[in-house]
């Protein structure tokens, strides 16, 4: 996925894979999805075959962070936070205003709630995806008047 694919206020930065003079994290994306948890192996089961209706990418970089998973068209992204919660309070406040800024919908849920609650966390991201905007229609390339 590059740059050019995201919607516009996804894509920052003076460069291609830039934000703010800061390289987007692709390769630390591309070791995150072979090095994938067993939650989120188990929620990417429900999520890559677009059961939920919409399409997912799972850690997509927006920005200099990365998203767990991301549905680019209904700007949801669904964030799943491990043992390490605790003490990456202040981090995390920060990325999700950072997505938030760029319209960015996230739903938290805990690597214990898909493995214990998979319907549960499958159900709320259904909710948010009801009501996520419209889709942006691309761009025909042509001049409209």
């Amino acid at each position: 996925m590059n740059d050019a694919a995201l919607p516009s206020r996804l894509r920052e930065g003076s460069g291609v894979g830039t934000v703010e003079g800061i390289r987007r994290p692709t390769t630390r994306a591309q070791q995150l999805r072979r090095e994938s948890t067993p939650a989120e192996r188990r929620l990417w089961q429900e999520l890559s075959a677009s059961k939920l209706g919409a399409k997912f990418s799972r850690q997509m970089p927006v920005g200099p962070y990365i998203c767990d998973f991301l549905s680019r068209s209904a700007m949801l992204a669904i964030e799943l936070d491990g043992d390490t919660r605790a003490t990456q309070v202040t981090h995390d406040a920060k990325r999700d205003a950072f997505l938030r800024e760029r319209g960015l919908t996230i739903l938290r849920f805990s690597n214990a709630d898909v493995m214990g609650n998979l319907e549960g966390v499958t159900h709320r991201s259904r909710d948010a995806l009801s009501i996520a905007p419209p889709p942006t229609p691309p761009a025909s390339g042509r001049g409209e008047e």
